[in-house]
């Protein structure tokens, strides 16, 4: 899963981490994504990350601002 190659040990909790992941994988599902090997999802993931700083503590919210700052919606 490429958002875990992003992830660095030590900065985030295992809490955080389990929401970053929610987050991924609500973004993949919604623009339709199933290979894990492409490279869009990296960018999904990079997105993930940056939008978490911005957004509450809620997957859905982190998802749809990553997916809008991606520019397909």
């Amino acid at each position: 899963m490429p958002i875990n190659r992003l992830l660095k040990e030590g900065r985030y909790t295992p809490e955080q981490i389990e929401l970053l992941n929610k987050a991924f994988n609500y973004a993949l599902r919604s623009m339709g994504l199933v290979d894990r090997n492409d490279p869009l999802c990296e960018m999904v993931a990079r997105k993930v990350i940056e939008a978490s700083a911005a957004v509450t503590h809620d997957a859905k919210e982190i998802a749809e601002l990553a997916v809008t700052r991606i520019g397909l919606r």
